[in-house]
């Protein structure tokens, strides 16, 4: 299980985050909603040690992750999209994904292996890469320069790459922002797929209120860096305080006549 303790960041006399407490199980999707500068994803970069905390804890199944920097709370099972943004541009989208898929499989025990296990791992790790494109609608372009690949196709490509590295936690930061129509349903649909598999725990921020209102368990809301609300979608939607000074009585009106 993944929890935050009175997390706490302040920019000298800003406080972005305000002693926020919170727990999410495995096997739930929990939306992060809120107004710009809420702080949603300033709580994102503390969970995953994008930014070092003034105060509090994050604890991942029990193993305080506070000291940890960003990559190694990705070891630990933290797994955030953004994160991978450092695509290697001018290797293939095979390539990209298998050595994502390597560095789960790294170790010790690899050393003083064969030409044959080496060949044969080799194999076994270009095939775990070719399933996962196919899971990302990317098989058909896995031969393409990354540098070549239009923004939707990028955005897929690093949902291959968490998916690659098998953290306990997929954290999602607005998933289909840039998207055409055409795009942002297969983003969706392997979110959906992720919220299957029952050991996992998935964060999201996004705005737009019908994909919260679809795929999320639970929603909790933002404001000022403070945690003001946090509940079933439906409970949380309707509370007055959320719909007029959090995400916008009109907003919320003109989605739910569409």
């Amino acid at each position: 299980m993944l929890s935050t303790h009175e997390l706490t960041i302040r920019f000298g006399g800003h406080v972005a985050v305000n002693g926020v407490t919170c727990s999410f199980e495995p096997g739930t999707l929990t939306a992060i909603v809120g107004p710009n500068g809420a702080g949603k994803t300033t709580y994102f970069n503390l969970i995953s040690g994008q930014l070092r905390a003034s105060a509090g804890r994050v604890l991942l199944n029990g193993r305080d992750l506070s000291g940890l920097s960003a990559s190694q709370r990705t070891r630990a099972g933290l797994g955030r999209a953004f994160q991978l943004t450092n695509l290697f541009p001018r290797l293939s989208v095979l390539e990209n994904v298998r050595l994502a898929v390597q560095a789960t499989r790294e170790g010790p025990h690899r050393r003083g292996l064969s030409l044959w296990s080496i060949w044969s791992d080799h194999h076994a790790l270009t095939e775990r890469a070719r399933e996962i494109l196919r899971e990302v609608a990317l098989h058909e372009k896995q031969d393409e320069l990354v540098s070549n690949l239009p923004h939707g196709d990028q955005r897929k490509l690093e949902v291959a790459l968490l998916i690659a590295l098998e953290p306990q936690v997929f954290m999602f930061d607005e998933p289909t922002a840039g998207m055409n129509a055409a795009e942002a349903p297969v983003i969706l649909d392997l979110i959906r797929r992720l919220k299957a598999d029952r050991s996992k725990t998935i964060l999201l921020v996004e705005h737009k209120m019908d994909v919260v209102r679809e795929l999320a368990d639970r929603i909790i809301v933002l404001h000022n860096g403070t945690l003001v609300a946090d509940g079933a979608p439906a409970e949380v939607i309707a509370l007055p305080v959320v719909q007029e000074a959090y995400l916008g009585t009109a907003a919320v009106a003109q989605e739910e006549s569409a």
